[in-house]
């Protein structure tokens, strides 16, 4: 998602498992809407390297039915990033230093920090609809990020030529644009499903002749399917989220962004009931390229991958259930984009999981 990136489905189902209650109560608490863009991550070649899709947002147990309810997660977000030439060349198109007819040879680094607080409240409806679980909530963030180029810069104009040596930095805090979004979730046995449609309301922070943004200056919208496989008896999970993201024209710039696919994913195994180890990644390609974007710069598209760890912990927070997580990404493989790492610490607090008779026979799980 750009500037600065939920889910639910099926509770009755969940008796056909083990011990129901240990899906429906990680479920709410692991992916709570964080539909979250967040520019300072530098996702070239979207425009001025912001896409609307964070990748990573999505995780393990994605797709799992959730309790009905309010649920709060809190995330903290930092990246660093980093990148070459063609994308500080890229950069400086975007936020209006050269005209779109201008030659440009560019030996500079570009670098960005992000570090952002994201905010999502969801709810999930007790009734069911189209026979699954259905989840409707909203997401914003608010913080800090900086970006900067180094470099020497050569321009041409015609016949006019000029070199000289580009340092520009900026840094600001401020706040996200709104991001709702809407999920349903179907349970199967160990088998759970999820579609998802999340949007942009571009009302963040944002100037377009500015290197650090929270918004993204123009809308999007992104939706996608999902699969979590989740076996309480054995502890073992794993899930798959991907989808497209369409993006309208920024009417302060004429850019259009071209079509993002996304691929995240989350792989883990519970050691309790309690405690959760596994790892995370995600690929991101953008299929069709900018338009509005300098002749120069070719067919601007991006990609990135990352993996990383992660580490989860399940407690009782008064009558409610708490979630604390921690999962980092390193990249690799980009293009036309800067990459790093990444960290995300999730704090979320979801509605406890209601008794139930079910009981599991022999259960691998430590007391």
């Amino acid at each position: 998602m750009g500037g600065t990136h939920y889910r639910s489905i099926a509770v009755a189902a969940s008796r056909n498992l083990g011990d129901g209650r240990l899906m429906r109560s990680i479920a709410p608490a692991t992916m709570l809407g964080l539909a979250v863009a967040c520019g300072p991550t530098l996702g070239l070649a979207d425009e001025g390297g912001v896409s609307f899709w964070l990748p990573g947002q999505f995780g393990s147990l994605a797709a799992a039915p959730q309790v009905p309810g309010w649920s709060l997660a809190n995330v903290y977000y930092h990246a660093s990033v980093s990148a070459g030439g063609d994308v500080a060349a890229a950069r400086q198109f975007t936020i209006g230093r050269f005209t779109r007819t201008a030659t440009i040879d560019l030996n500079a680094s570009v670098r960005g920090r992000a570090d952002i607080d994201f905010l999502s409240a969801n709810y999930v409806f007790a009734p069911p609809v189209l026979g699954g679980q259905l989840a409707v909530g909203l997401g914003g963030a608010a913080g800090h990020n900086s970006t900067s180029i180094d470099g020497t810069l050569t321009v041409s104009i015609g016949s006019l030529t000029a070199t000289r040596m580009a340092s520009l930095s900026d840094g600001r805090s401020g706040f996200s644009d709104l991001y709702p979004q809407a999920s349903l979730r179907w349970n199967s046995g160990v088998s759970n499903y999820m579609v998802y449609l999340m949007g942009d309301l571009p009302v963040g922070t944002y100037d377009s002749t500015r290197l650090a943004n929270f918004g993204i200056g123009h809308g999007a919208m992104d939706g996608g399917v999902g699969y979590t496989y989740f076996n309480p008896q054995t502890g073992h999970e794993l899930s798959i989220v991907t989808g497209l993201t369409g993006n309208f024209v920024n009417p302060s710039t004429n850019y259009q962004n071209g079509t993002d696919w996304h691929l995240d994913w989350g792989a883990s195994q519970f050691l309790t009931k309690q405690l959760q180890i596994g790892a995370a990644g995600y690929f991101y390609k953008q299929l069709s390229a900018d338009t509005g974007a300098p002749v120069i710069l070719g067919e601007n598209k991006s990609q990135v991958v990352g993996v990383g760890p992660q580490i989860g912990y399940l407690f009782p927070v008064a009558n409610m259930q708490g979630y604390l997580n921690l999962k980092a990404y390193w990249e690799f493989d980009a293009q036309r984009r800067a990459d790093g790492w990444n960290t995300w610490v999730t704090f979320a607090i979801s509605p406890a999981a209601p008794p139930t008779a079910a009981t599991v026979s022999k259960p691998m799980y430590k007391k």
